[in-house]
């Protein structure tokens, strides 16, 4: 089988200077200036005219490149110019995800750029754990476009609730690197047997991995491979990489004084390795009048979605992620299985479009080089600037190592990761109520916030809101539920008293002498003092990196 492969480097210069030259429906290119998208990016501008003819195309481009649109809108133009002559309603589009949050997404960009056209395109998103029976009546009127994930479809068309045999033109499979590691090769494989012979077949992904090439052998003919935008991160000069040395036990009053010294600004995703550090990261927070919500894959979808929604629309400034899945890779080191039940539909550090992010933490190490490059990635997308900044302890160093290694290959360049140099003795009072305030949050406390959640999640369910009105005594009962264990609070712990301020910082901080607390107006505009002199990163919010020596 031959290959007609396209590669294309990222000083070529674009074709394509608008979307009126892609020769788009009227009605797509209202959406397209109403989401206020200027220009189509690389991948867009070599990936739609493809699509449009029909091809077979295996696009590989970094994260937040507009992959998601790259092959939306051939889609929805397919589909408008085949309403022509099309004499019944039928299924001509599948969208397959490995998690539900990824189907949600896609869902919400093909309801955007369709926001002329919902009467001739629609589309449903059959990825949420409701009932089956619910969900066979959306699908018995025929959307245009089915989004799923492939345990999800699978079941659908083992139900006979979907007939994709005859009816089916375009596969799109996203994130194809990540859907064998989640655990659905058998999925996939059973859901191709419920495919027309003929079909136009799209693989997205962020890497080639092998799976990839599994997939790439399966689902494509003859297909264009565009391998874009090299390496799979932004620039350097976009995406700044810090290193920040930290054992354990330091770890927790570094970031407690990075974010109350308000050193670290902007929206900030902090990542850990397991849903209990999630929630003791939290409540450790939480003591400081930080606030901050979770994500994690234990949480229903509706919780998670939410908590994408919350962030991304700035209700809270900082979410706290567990990539637990990226210890589950088979060359890890398995450790005690845990009996709570996660929803391997979700997918964390991987995919989802968390918008205007200024800084990734990694508070603990990715274990492998594409963790790092996924949880990176969640940041500095598009022409926005960012930055990650990793905390590495002498355990982790080893992997922080192996994954600079072949980021510099892939940026050609010598010195990428910059070491930030933070001295915890000259934060010494930060480190004594850190110290208390991490001991304090037990097993027993991240075991009834958990609790707490569930509780309140059981209080909020659409699904229980009748059952409730009609037994008033339940909700009741679990409204008077015992009180919870939870962390204790102490006020005078969310101010910063002056005399904990090491003295090279107060003037960026906004302590003046003679003051006693923390004045955060004062520091915001000492920052702002502080940007214009970094003219250079003024768009990166990550700030003053290095706290001078006191002399």
């Amino acid at each position: 089988m031959s290959t007609n492969k396209m590669e294309i480097d990222e000083e070529d210069e674009p074709r394509v200077k608008n979307f009126h030259e892609l020769e788009l429906d009227d009605r797509i290119l209202k959406a397209i200036a109403k989401l206020g998208w200027t220009e189509p990016t690389l991948i867009q501008e070599k990936a739609i005219p493809l699509l449009l003819e029909g091809k077979d195309v295996l696009i590989r481009a970094r994260t937040g490149s507009g992959k998601t649109a790259a092959f939306a809108v051939p889609l929805i133009q397919k589909i408008l110019t085949n309403k022509r002559t099309q004499e019944k309603q039928e299924i001509k589009g599948l969208i397959v995800t490995p998690s539900k949050e990824l189907c949600k997404q896609i869902h919400e960009v093909i309801m955007s750029l369709t926001t002329k056209c919902q009467r001739e395109v629609r589309v449903i998103d059959i990825s949420p754990q409701t009932n089956l029976n619910a969900q066979k009546p959306l699908l018995k009127e025929m959307p245009d476009v089915v989004v799923s994930t492939p345990g999800r479809l699978l079941q659908h068309l083992k139900a006979g609730n979907l007939t994709l045999k005859r009816s089916l033109e375009t596969l799109i499979i996203d994130e194809a690197d990540l859907l064998f590691s989640f655990g659905y090769e058998n999925d996939v494989k059973a859901v191709l047997t419920h495919l027309p012979t003929t079909y136009q077949a799209i693989l997205a992904s962020a890497t080639l991995s092998e799976d990839v090439q599994t997939l790439k052998k399966l689902v494509l003919h003859n297909p264009a491979i565009l391998r874009l935008e090299e390496p799979p991160l932004a620039s350097p000069i976009q995406l700044a990489h810090y290193t920040l040395a930290a054992e354990e036990n330091d770890k927790a009053a570094i970031l407690y004084a990075l974010l109350k010294l308000h050193l670290i600004r902007g929206k900030s995703i902090i990542f850990v390795n397991t849903v209990d550090r999630c929630y003791k990261l939290k409540l450790f927070l939480e003591q400081f009048g930080i606030p901050t919500c979770v994500l994690n894959s234990e949480l229903p979808a509706s919780s998670r979605c939410r908590a994408v929604t919350q962030f991304n629309s700035g209700t809270y400034d900082i979410i706290i992620a567990s990539d637990e899945k990226a210890l589950e890779e088979p060359h890890m080191v398995k450790t005690r299985k845990s009996k709570r039940r996660k929803d391997k539909e979700s997918g964390v550090a991987r995919g989802i479009d968390f918008q205007f992010v200024s800084n990734v933490i990694n508070f603990d190490f990715p274990p492998d080089l594409n963790c790092y490059i996924h949880r990176a990635g969640r940041t500095a997308r598009g022409k926005n600037q960012g930055t990650a900044l990793s905390f590495v302890s002498v355990r982790e160093r080893p992997l922080m190592e192996e994954v600079e290694e072949h980021l510099k290959r892939a940026y050609n360049c010598e010195n990428l990761f910059k070491a930030y140099q933070f001295k915890l003795e000259e934060v010494e009072g930060f480190r004594y109520r850190a110290k208390d305030a991490w001991k304090a949050v037990t097993r027993i406390a991240v075991r009834e916030a958990r609790l707490k959640e569930i509780k309140q999640e059981v209080l909020t369910c659409e699904r229980l809101k009748s059952y409730f009105e009609d037994n008033p005594r339940d909700l009741q009962s679990l409204r008077q539920d015992k009180a919870l264990h939870t962390v204790k609070l102490q006020p005078h712990l969310k101010d910063v008293p002056e005399y904990i301020i090491p003295p090279t910082l107060k003037r960026l901080t906004g302590i003046r002498q003679g003051k006693r607390k923390f004045d955060r107006n004062a520091a915001l505009s000492g920052a702002t003092a502080a940007k214009s002199k970094h003219r250079a990163r003024a768009s990166n919010p990550l700030i003053s990196l290095q706290i001078p020596k006191n002399k």
